[in-house]
């Protein structure tokens, strides 16, 4: 194989065969293939895109150039969530405690986060001892023993998407559709699970700002888990606005901690029921979603989620004092709540703008390697759609220093928008892939 005649046949929007594809990859690996090579291959699928199979070829060749995980000889079944990012969006700290409580196994490798969008390690690591680096040994044998893992990577999983994505980001090449696709499957089947559900993001506070684009990817992926043999849902979910009311990391487990115990907005409760119901159902734990939140619900109600949650924070190192009570987490040392400056109906909260002021306030990190300040953060108070008066709390800045509280303030107030003619509430979801 020549790499130059794989660019220009797919230059020439030609498909590509499962040996072709398998060779660029094993040759990408292995350093065999220069990276101005990579690149102009890459800007080429941007270009003129790649059918099912041969995004599929794709994926389960970056899935199998490194380690994978064989979870089968510890669990029966075990089954895996995956978001595609946005702003306060906490829901595996809530879903997957529960559908672990209801008896399905759930071993998830997360990831941090990086510009608006939070990281889901970054929030748990708001617990002191937390550890997010368990070896495949530990993964496996917390998976049997407790029935929920939580952590980093872990071993060398689809390496060839890491260099992948590393060229991709200095190319021009990150929205490809097929490369999105293949990217975020190749972990998840490099990881293990039998059953996947995929939480797909639209709207201003996520990656694929329409919905035509969110169901193009929503589709990309379903595809390659059918094509994998990997029963695989799509939900694609609004994120126009923040998911519940927290944003930043503390902030953000301590909402999830008063879901767990049956409380927090009521948003964010029923986006992460409803996930942990298509999760039920695809690993056949319950034979339809209304069985499903039944389960849901009762795991809540009775305690055996939360009991779940604890069990995986004692497992990973963390300290249970810090989760049972949760004001010892992480405080900052500035709090300040905003109100509204006018009344009328709330039009817009823009989330972007939220998720990158949280950014600005050290929540999150605009460089890999960046630090975190898991203690400050924004707590959105008002919904799209809903009435207020002039003088109403309106969100709360939770900040370090007082320069950096003024200017969120200033950001935060232009995120929201206010019309004197009611406005429409948000949808939670727009639809399901199957």
């Amino acid at each position: 194989m020549r790499m130059v005649d794989l660019i220009v046949k797919k230059r020439d929007r030609q498909e590509l065969t499962t040996e072709e594809i398998n060779d660029f990859v094993a040759g990408f690996t292995r350093g065999e293939v220069p990276d101005y090579q990579a690149a102009a291959f890459a800007m080429a699928i941007l270009l003129n895109g790649m059918s099912a199979r041969e995004t599929t070829d794709l994926t389960l060749a970056m899935a199998g150039s490194g380690d994978t995980l064989n979870l089968t000889g510890v669990v029966s079944l075990a089954v895996d969530k995956h978001s595609t990012g946005g702003v306060g969006d906490k829901t595996t700290l809530v879903t997957e405690p529960v559908v672990a409580a209801c008896g399905l196994p759930v071993g998830k490798m997360s990831g941090r986060g990086l510009g608006f969008s939070g990281g889901t390690l970054d929030k748990m690591e708001s617990i002191p001892g937390y550890r997010t680096d368990l070896t495949t040994e530990e993964f496996l044998a917390q998976l049997h023993d407790v029935g929920l893992v939580l952590t980093g990577q872990t071993g060398d999983l689809a390496p060839a998407d890491g260099k992948l994505y590393a060229l991709r980001d200095v190319t021009g090449t990150v929205p490809s559709l097929p490369l999105i696709a293949s990217s975020i499957m190749s972990k998840k089947l490099a990881a293990g699970a039998q059953r996947i559900v995929l939480d797909v993001k639209v709207g201003e506070g996520a990656f694929m700002r329409t919905l035509d684009e969110a169901r193009a990817l929503a589709q990309a992926m379903v595809d390659i888990g059918r094509l994998a043999g990997r029963k695989t849902v799509a939900l694609l979910s609004d994120m126009n606005q923040p998911l519940g009311e927290a944003v930043g990391n503390a902030l953000e487990v301590k909402e999830a901690i008063d879901t767990l115990h049956g409380n927090g907005p009521r948003d964010f409760r029923e986006h992460a029921l409803e996930v942990a119901c298509h999760l039920l159902v695809l690993g056949e734990s319950a034979a339809s979603l209304k069985e499903a939140r039944k389960m849901a619900e009762a795991a809540i109600a009775d305690g055996r989620a939360w009991e779940k949650f604890r069990a995986l924070v004692a497992a990973q190192g963390g300290d249970p004092a810090y989760v049972d009570n949760p004001h010892k987490l992480p405080q900052a040392p500035l709090v300040e709540t905003v109100d509204a400056p006018r009344g009328g109906w709330l039009k817009q909260v823009n989330a972007r703008i939220v998720g990158e002021t949280a950014v600005l306030l050290g929540a999150g990190r605009m460089a890999k390697g960046d630090p975190i300040d898991h203690a400050v953060g924004v707590v959105v108070h008002r919904k799209v759609g809903e009435k207020l008066s002039a003088g109403e709390a309106l969100f709360t800045v939770h900040a370090s220093d007082a320069e950096r509280l003024a200017e969120a303030k200033t950001r935060l107030l232009a995120a929201h928008e206010f019309s004197d003619a009611q406005v429409e509430s948000l949808p939670l979801f727009y639809g399901v892939v199957r």
